[in-house]
């Protein structure tokens, strides 16, 4: 759809987060007009400088003000919902946020006669996922499907890039930590560009649920020998006995942001890689950049001296 001037107006519910910014980067690149859509609008004020000057517009509307949603999405050609939680401020909230906010979406863009919907999920969104985690995300894109049954579906593997909370994380504690902590070292991952993520979405073809990883599958141990080695940190990789974790676990659940929850161990019991058969980037024609050619440049400054 277009707006009263005649430009394409997208909404993108999350679009001031990680992967948010790089999308409606590009969106603003191609000329569309872009409403960030959040609960605080002030989160997108940053976000002002990527395209023209009324280009990128910040519309507050969380997922749950169905009234808020509906006016976010009028007129939109495009909606992108990007909006996710790796972690429960209360109970029952992946349920509120990847379910409940998900279909609403889908389903007022839909009503709002809305072409194209992008909803990101997650690889490991299944219904009978041992985290509650996984299950929402499944719910999500089952939510979405039953209300627009054209939305395409974008499952990313971790997301890496210079604002991640993946690598700079870690990166952050072999700095502080006279050894480097590694739980479930065995389990794999396929740690997927930001860059070629938003990409993704902008190409995904209707109906389609993709599956998107980066051209590497690594171990957990991997990835943290390959943090120490980036930022030149001479750590003991220590794997951490398992009661050890769960006691970690149930000390810390009452913090406001603990270093790991229940759930988060959960979701270690399975692989993070993509499902052989599954459409990804390839089917998009974009090809992974690796994490050797982007994660030095941004956990260089996690060395000694910067």
């Amino acid at each position: 759809m277009q707006d009263l001037n005649g430009r394409k107006v997208a909404t993108v519910f999350g679009g001031h987060g990680f992967i948010g910014r790089y999308v409606v980067e590009r969106l603003a690149r191609e000329d569309w007009v872009v409403r960030v859509a959040g609960r605080r609008a002030g989160d997108a004020g940053a976000l002002m400088t990527q395209g023209r000057v009324g280009q990128v517009v910040a519309v507050r509307a969380g997922l749950g003000d169905e009234a808020a949603v509906a006016r976010a999405v009028a007129g939109a050609g495009l909606v992108v919902n990007l909006v996710g939680i790796l972690a429960e401020g209360r109970p029952g909230d992946f349920q509120r946020v990847h379910a409940d906010g998900a279909g609403r979406a889908a389903r007022l863009a839909a009503a709002a006669g809305v072409e194209r919907f992008v909803q990101v999920s997650a690889i490991g969104a299944d219904a009978a996922s041992p985290s509650a985690y996984g299950r929402s995300k499944a719910a999500g894109e089952a939510a979405v499907r039953a209300a627009f049954p054209q939305a395409a579906i974008i499952r990313p593997s971790i997301v890496f890039g210079p604002e991640d909370q993946f690598f700079n994380r870690f990166a952050g504690m072999a700095a502080l930590l006279p050894f480097m902590p590694v739980v479930r070292g065995a389990v794999r991952f396929q740690p997927v560009y930001v860059g070629d993520v938003a990409d993704a979405l902008l190409r995904a073809a209707p109906g389609v649920t993709y599956e998107v990883g980066g051209p590497e599958v690594a171990s957990f141990r991997a990835l943290m020998r390959l943090v120490l080695d980036i930022t030149h940190r001479h750590r003991p990789l220590v794997a951490m006995p398992e009661a050890l974790v769960r006691a970690q676990v149930a000390l810390t659940a009452w913090l406001p942001n603990p270093p790991l929850t229940r759930d988060q161990l959960l979701m270690l019991e399975r692989d993070n890689v993509c499902t052989a058969g599954m459409p990804g980037l390839a089917e998009l024609g974009i090809v992974p950049k690796a994490m050797a050619a982007v994660v030095p440049g941004y956990l260089s400054r996690f060395r000694r001296g910067g």
